[in-house]
């Protein structure tokens, strides 16, 4: 069957499948990837029937593992790490930043990294210190990375599968909180462009931008708008590097006013660079500022305070009313 409603975990599970059955290069490595089939169980019986040569578990060892998965991709391997939660990546940002980041410009071109790191991302989940961060920005930063995070099910089995196939190495985000969520898969369908943006829901009155967990957020709120008789376009960006303005930009020329909303720190995060681009490219277009909604710049909070610090529905709909004001 072509197309099945399965939640967005599974949807990386098959995914993984899929690339595994379709090219004897690709390899899966990681803390816990192989019997345990990962903590979110993404990675779940593919030790089993593809061996453990295919699906490694690795010492906890990030920066080992990034440098073991690069050696592998100069012998042209493909390599899928998976980092187990967000906090965790950090040791290892050397070896990206360093080497994986920079080694396609350093050989002028001649040597590929491709290489696919999966990092469960965000908050939502009650979990401890270094479980819930939002680091995309960061990897956003590095020239040579390309950083993805899909928002549904369909997004999360073809995105991955078209990482895996990219030369060069993608940092691939995925929302935590969301691996529960089910929506309809298409494993027949011909998937759009990795780094293009979708329109979630059509509106006129204002977009709103988002990726990832917030996606689902932001088309509660346009429904909650809705009943309040305002139009709202649900932008997701699901490329964050390279990011798609022209898609945002033909949403905000319609409908003349743009929120951005991210689980990330407002400060310095990746609303910041398209609030920038958008004023620069729809300046006399737009009828109210660009408003940002996203986290606080502080610590991620202790898991009882952390609906506080995660943009909601509230939070987001007063910055729909202050840009509707103007």
């Amino acid at each position: 069957m072509a197309v099945q409603k399965l939640p967005l975990a599974k949807a990386l599970n098959e995914s993984l499948r899929k690339a595994l059955e379709t090219d004897p290069k690709v390899l899966i490595m990681g803390l816990d990837v192989g019997k345990l089939g990962g903590v979110f169980r993404i990675t779940d019986g593919l030790q089993k029937d593809f061996g453990e040569e295919r699906v490694i578990d690795t010492p906890l060892a990030e920066s080992g593992i990034v440098g073991t998965a690069i050696g592998l991709a100069l012998r042209g391997y493909r390599p899928v790490v998976e980092i187990q939660f967000d906090g965790f990546v950090f040791p290892a940002y050397d070896q990206i930043v360093s080497q994986l980041a920079k080694m396609r410009a350093r050989s002028l071109g001649t040597v590929k990294m491709p290489i696919v790191i999966r990092i469960p991302y965000g908050g939502g989940i009650g979990a401890v210190e270094h479980h819930s961060e939002s680091p995309e920005t960061l990897f956003a930063h590095v020239a040579g990375l390309k950083v993805v995070t899909p928002a549904n099910s369909n997004d999360a089995y073809w995105m991955l599968q078209q990482a895996i196939q990219s030369d060069d190495p993608v940092i691939f985000f995925e929302p935590k909180r969301r691996y529960w969520d089910k929506s309809d898969v298409d494993t027949e369908a011909i998937p759009g462009e990795l780094h293009r943006a979708r329109v979630a829901r059509e509106g006129t009155d204002l977009t709103l931008a988002a990726y990832g967990p917030m996606v689902k957020t932001c088309l509660e709120v346009a429904e909650a708008a809705a009943a309040e008789g305002k139009s709202i376009e649900v932008v997701d960006v699901r490329s964050i590097s390279p990011l798609d303005f022209d898609t945002i930009q033909a949403s905000v020329e319609k409908t003349r006013r743009l929120v951005v909303v991210h689980e990330a720190p407002v400060f310095f995060g990746s609303g910041a660079e398209i609030a920038a681009r958008i004023t620069e490219r729809c300046f006399y277009h737009l009828e109210a500022p660009v408003l940002r909604v996203g986290g606080y710049h502080a610590p991620y909070p202790p898991a009882r305070l952390e609906e506080e610090y995660l943009p909601g529905l509230d939070r987001v709909l007063d910055a729909v009313d202050r840009s509707l004001a103007y």
